[in-house]
């Protein structure tokens, strides 16, 4: 387990230091003038490419383990490579917008719908209980909403990855958080394939974060959000579909930042009269940017606006850790999971409204 953790940091940080040397030819196409564009150059936003190629040939081991002994974690062929196909028209279709910048929101929205179909279909996903006893007698009479609630999980979820993804760190250290608790939980209940496929995630991401934080060499792109959305997705209902001791609120509270994120943004931007594909500046972390995160002090521009976007992540990396740390505590516990959902709603909204009325007490500016 531990060397395939290592084996994808390593393949992830060796990949991804050759695109910060040779990638920056694919940046120049990515536009000046857009609202989520917080750094100054050419940076490769082709993280995605380094991390799915680590974690789809480390997770290759566990057919047949080169180096180590994968024991209980060996899984079928067929299988594996239901996995990866199932993650790959998706992950593809992202790399296909960081090098040209010209799919738009329609196609993307197909593909990660594709790569939910797949999944389906060839793994067979479904949320087939809600954690509460009453209502799952009759979510039991109808198969299909089960299966629609996990196709909208692996359909939305990378989009909701690549919306929170808009400064150094910030996506990739939550994924980090999500990928390692999934893996905690999944090890608990003796579900070692899927702690070790978890665990290349886990190494894949956290070689990416080498060259992403706090420097910015390398951004992850719609490739990278849409691979760890697509993978926790798939995990997320997999670990609740296969371990009925898993409460199924487990990943709601775990993923439930990327998530009510998404939810918000398009209620907002629904309530403007506004596409919810339209891009622009007021996410929560985005907020957080321009409100919050202020005292940086530089003579040199591109400096200034380095400091203040690895200024931003952190805040966004403690708020991620209130939903991340209770889920893994209570991840078999369905009335306290919803309640600390529930919770979180409530803090989310609290905090967004607060700093659109400008009224962050002055001990949180920075």
């Amino acid at each position: 387990m531990l060397t395939q953790l290592i084996l994808s940091f390593l393949v992830s940080a060796v990949v991804g230091g050759w695109l910060v040397r040779d990638g920056h030819r694919y940046a120049r196409r990515y536009p000046v003038d857009v609202p989520q564009r917080f750094h100054a150059g050419d940076v490769p936003r082709l993280g995605g490419v380094a991390m799915c190629i680590a974690w789809v040939v480390v997770s290759a081991r566990q057919i047949h383990p080169v180096v180590g002994d994968l024991g209980h974690s060996i899984i079928p062929w067929t299988v594996w490579l239901a996995v990866v196909g199932t993650v790959l028209p998706a992950v593809l279709g992202g790399v296909f917008e960081d090098l040209t910048h010209r799919l738009s929101p329609l196609p993307r929205l197909a593909l990660t719908g594709l790569s939910a179909t797949l999944a389906v279909a060839w793994l067979g996903l479904s949320i087939d209980r809600s954690g509460l006893a009453w209502f799952d007698a009759y979510w039991q009479w109808s198969p299909w909403f089960g299966v629609a609630f996990a196709w909208l999980a692996v359909a939305g979820l990378p989009h909701a990855f690549n919306l929170i993804d808009g400064y150094n760190g910030l996506a990739g250290a939550v994924a980090l958080a999500i990928t390692v608790a999934l893996t905690a939980v999944a090890l608990k209940v003796g579900d070692w394939p899927l702690a070790a496929l978890l665990l290349s995630l886990a190494g894949a991401t956290a070689g990416f974060l080498v060259w992403n934080y706090p420097r910015g060499l390398l951004f992850a792109g719609d490739g990278g959000a849409y691979l760890w959305g697509c993978v926790l997705a798939v995990a997320s209902v997999a670990l609740v579909q296969r371990n009925p001791a898993v409460s199924p609120w487990f990943p709601m509270l775990l993923l439930a930042y990327p998530v009510v994120e998404t939810l918000f943004s398009v209620y907002r931007k629904v309530a403007r009269g506004d596409s919810p594909g339209v891009a622009d500046a007021l996410h929560f972390h985005q907020l957080i940017y321009r409100r919050i995160v202020r005292g940086v002090f530089h003579d040199d521009a591109a400096r200034q606006l380095l400091m203040r976007n690895n200024r931003t992540s952190p805040y966004l990396w403690g708020f991620a850790l209130t939903t991340v740390v209770p889920a893994v505590l209570f991840w078999d516990a369905t009335p306290v999971l919803m309640v600390g959902f529930g919770l979180f709603v409530l803090a989310y909204v609290t905090a967004y409204l607060t700093i659109v009325r400008f009224k962050v007490p002055r001990w949180l500016r920075r």
